[in-house]
């Protein structure tokens, strides 16, 4: 079998992750790479061990010269749109991490091209391959909880503000909202079948982020985005999401995600709640439980689940990869991550004015 060439759009930080899940597909070719530093791509390229591989200063020069079956785009946040329609453009399927981009705008331009082209395009969500998220999708669409009629998500870190490029606007386009924030999101709606976001009404804050007290001066002074975000979302079929999450905060926890139900409830704690960087959803979960009736009484069930020994990142790239080779849809649809996008443009825009604001998606 001819094996898949890809080329990496962004050599820094995520996109390491990416190469060692590809390095260990025999069937995928890691054949070039692009950064807008100079030297960077060069440099990366060589540290993982791929000398042959052609690096360039721009994804625009790589995408004309290189005959690749696929990219990964590892690019900040703000480029997200303008790099993954590029790669489409060019004939490239796309892994594009998330958040799938800032603006609800750039995310249904790139539906658009990716509808346009035909090319896969699937979003970087690696906790869906985790085995407790997808028990967790499992109870919810039973039916065993009724009715769900509120949900709360969130997490969070005590001490958690990541640096670089993710703090300030201009790269990131917001902080703890769109870093992990995205995937607390992810995980309750696509448990409850993403369904379409109405209203929002928001508040964030860069009370950490600011102060030299919890950040590095050099940080604080250009620290440009939120480390706390909050948020009340009306959701179709008369769902509230309850909605928080924190790069820093006096806090372990803003608390566990809830869903409840007209016959029962699902409770699911944080992984690490100890750890100053746990709590957030970017990873896997810890304990849930299945609150309840039975013969009458109130009765808590833990749910057994295995210990969580999937390597997510890889299992991410390996689905991509097998779509590309097998024609099949993208693993992780824009039908459904358009609607955590509008979530988080709906945000922005309801901090901006500070009033809920409506939410509209077109139909691409």
């Amino acid at each position: 079998m001819e094996k898949i060439k890809i080329g990496i759009i962004g050599t820094g930080g995520i996109s390491n992750s990416h190469v060692r899940a590809y390095k260990q597909m025999d069937d995928v070719e890691i054949v070039a790479g692009a950064d807008i530093v100079p030297g960077k791509a060069r440099e990366a390229l060589d540290r993982w061990e791929f000398p042959e591989a052609r690096a360039y200063e721009t994804a625009a020069e790589m995408l004309e010269k290189e005959r690749l079956d696929a990219v990964s785009v590892c690019t900040y946040n703000s480029t997200h749109a303008e790099c993954a329609i590029a790669a489409l453009e060019a004939g490239c399927h796309v892994l594009l991490e998330k958040p799938m981009t800032v603006t609800l705008e750039d995310a249904q331009e790139l539906r658009r091209v990716e509808k346009k082209t035909g090319k896969i395009l699937t979003i970087g969500f690696q906790p869906r391959y985790d085995g407790r998220m997808k028990k967790i999708k499992e109870i919810v669409q039973s039916g065993k909880l009724g009715q769900v009629y509120y949900v709360q998500t969130g997490g969070g870190r005590r001490r958690g503000i990541p640096g670089s490029t993710f703090i300030e606007k201009r790269y990131a386009g917001v902080g703890a909202l769109a870093d992990i924030g995205c995937y607390s999101l992810d995980m309750v709606l696509n448990a409850l079948g993403y369904p379409k976001p109405l209203t929002v009404s928001a508040v964030s804050y860069d009370f950490f982020g600011k102060n030299p007290k919890y950040t590095p001066p050099e940080d604080a002074a250009r620290f440009s985005v939120d480390d706390f975000c909050g948020a009340f979302i009306r959701l179709e079929g008369g769902i509230t999401l309850d909605f928080r999450m924190s790069w820093a905060m006096h806090m372990d926890t803003t608390g566990s995600t809830i869903f409840l139900g007209t016959d029962a409830g699902l409770k699911v704690e944080p992984a690490n709640p100890e750890s100053l960087w746990g709590g957030a959803w970017d990873g896997s979960c810890g304990n849930v439980t299945l609150f309840h009736d039975e013969f009458g009484e109130p009765t808590n069930t833990p749910i057994p689940l295995h210990d969580a020994k999937e390597d997510r990142f890889f299992l991410k790239c390996r689905s991509f990869v097998d779509a590309v080779e097998q024609g099949l849809p993208a693993p992780i649809p824009t039908s459904q991550i358009i609607y955590n996008q509008a979530i988080i443009d709906g945000i922005i825009r309801s901090c901006q004015c500070g009033r809920e604001v409506e939410i509209h998606v077109e139909e691409i």
